[in-house]
């Protein structure tokens, strides 16, 4: 018989991975119990469970409308910063192009740019060019640091395509306008679809440059804001959990799409 000791350095890893997993999904797990409990605050323990906190967000208008305003403010941040993403990708791969290095690090620079520095710099910006605080100027910011996700994606995949098949497009008499939208964007597409869904996400989660430049509409994080501010409820956690649950899908479904795309 033989016998193995356990690394303590893998003994200790584990454990602290295991914390840190805990760490993660230990707050998680009771902002989620305290949305079904039966009392109008915070507290332990929950002696009854309700669903009516559920039953009154999904029919509070407000929460409504700004669900709306955040998917269509989404929407669009994603569809601009697709099309800018996949165009500077194509620009950094281009072996003809002079200083591609360079136009990578400043499209991936809003992604390194703290949030709040980059808030403030979008709000100097607008009011330099005279637009008003609101929709538009919330979609831009938005765009802004939605389009590095866009062009990491992209590059990873551009990287891994072959020649060969930009080549055949041409002497098949492709010009490369067609050999664009029949070869290139196709072999993108699993990695567009995780950058798309990496872009709503951040824009529906985007809380510090929507407060610096959005206007009078509410998104959903200035309305979970606004209720925080007037104390904790069962209410505010029932809206937590609606939007963890939709996210988590949402973000495990563009993971899924971003390990394909690897392949």
């Amino acid at each position: 018989m033989r016998f193995y000791m356990k690394n303590p350095q893998n003994v200790f890893l584990t454990g602290f991975y295991w914390a840190f997993v805990a760490y993660l999904f230990v707050p998680l797990m009771l902002m989620t119990a305290m949305s079904f409990k039966d009392s109008n605050f915070i507290s332990f323990p929950i002696d009854s469970f309700t669903m009516k906190w559920y039953v009154q967000v999904v029919q509070d208008e407000q929460f409504l409308s700004a669900v709306g305003y955040s998917l269509m403010i989404a929407f669009i941040v994603t569809i601009v910063a697709t099309a800018v993403g996949v165009w500077i990708a194509l620009l950094a791969s281009n072996e003809a192009i002079w200083g591609k290095a360079l136009i990578f690090a400043l499209a991936c620079l809003p992604a390194v740019v703290p949030g709040m520095i980059q808030a403030i710099s979008m709000r100097i910006f607008i009011r330099a060019i005279d637009v008003p605080t609101g929709t538009f100027a919330i979609i831009l910011g938005h765009t802004v640091h939605a389009v590095p996700f866009v062009v990491i994606m992209a590059m990873t995949r551009l990287r891994s395509m072959p020649s060969s098949l930009i080549d055949a497009a041409r002497d098949l008499g492709a010009d490369n306008f067609i050999a664009f939208f029949r070869v290139t964007l196709p072999y993108l597409g699993p990695a567009l679809v995780g950058g798309m869904i990496f872009c709503a996400l951040t824009s529906i989660d985007d809380f510090v440059r929507t407060f610096f430049l959005g206007g009078y509409q509410t998104t959903l994080p200035m309305l979970i804001f606004a209720k925080i501010s007037g104390g904790m409820s069962p209410e505010i956690n029932a809206m937590a959990t609606l939007v963890l649950i939709a996210t988590g899908a949402v973000g495990l479904y563009a993971e899924r799409r971003v390990r394909r795309s690897r392949n």
